[in-house]
């Protein structure tokens, strides 16, 4: 059984179909990507599959659970935690703040075992530096950082990262992707993420997702998804596939 199983999801805007009977599973301790252009319905679907949106069609299963439709705070209590492209967090708090807010939000309590503990997060994830900054002054990087702090706060069993990378320069980029990995080299973290950049795909992923136009258009290994024709004319283009 999946940790996550996605059947027939489908969902519409004012009889634009968005997506269109889309399937896809995680298994536990997996990493699987999602690639497609832009409006190919990847945050949709994580839209979908977190509750932002009633999907039209479809289940999402958690463990063997129907979640589907569920609210966002339901599903980080079940071990489901999403990031998101544009970054959230409570810009008027510092950092270590936000961290701590996150923690309490698991019921720890009191609030001197949280900030411990959002201590020890921050200082994993590389954001001591700028723990007593103020959220809204840090760079887009650090922010980031911020986002994906946050998240593991919730102990998540399952991750859902949005473009965490973008907007990061290579060199800011290594430091997440050698995180993830950690992630779930140590602690089995099932992950599931959206993702332009080729070379975080690769470096990741177990399985590739291809979506275009809603649906699912390829789906294997990464060197299977990534030379399929479709998905070179589709998205990444004669120049991908004549180099690769």
């Amino acid at each position: 059984m999946s940790l996550l199983d996605i059947q027939g999801l489908g969902k519409s805007f004012r009889g634009l179909k968005a997506l269109h009977d889309v399937d896809i599973s995680v298994e536990e301790g997996e990493i699987v990507g999602i690639i497609g252009a832009n409006g190919a319905g990847k945050t949709t679907l994580f839209n979908c599959i977190t509750g932002a949106f009633p999907p039209d069609a479809g289940t999402v299963e958690l463990d063997g659970r129907d979640i589907t439709g569920a609210a966002m705070h339901t599903l980080a209590a079940s071990g489901m935690v999403r990031t998101f492209q544009l970054m959230r967090p409570f810009h008027s708090m510092t950092a270590w703040e936000n961290v701590t807010i996150a923690v309490q939000s698991r019921g720890v309590r009191p609030e001197r075992a949280a900030r411990r503990e959002a201590g020890e997060l921050i200082e994993r994830t590389g954001l001591t530096d700028w723990a007593a900054m103020v959220s809204g002054s840090l760079p887009t990087a650090v922010q980031k950082r911020l986002e994906l702090t946050r998240a593991l706060a919730m102990r998540p069993r399952i991750l859902l990262l949005d473009e965490v990378l973008a907007g990061l320069v290579p060199s800011e980029r290594a430091p997440v992707l050698e995180l993830l990995g950690e992630l779930r080299t140590n602690e089995g973290m099932s992950m599931l993420f959206i993702e332009h950049i080729m070379a975080a795909v690769r470096q990741l992923s177990d399985r590739v997702v291809m979506m275009d136009q809603g649906a699912v258009l390829a789906r294997g290994s990464v060197d299977e998804v990534l030379s399929d024709p479709r998905v070179v004319e589709a998205y990444l283009g004669k120049e991908y596939g004549n180099a690769a």
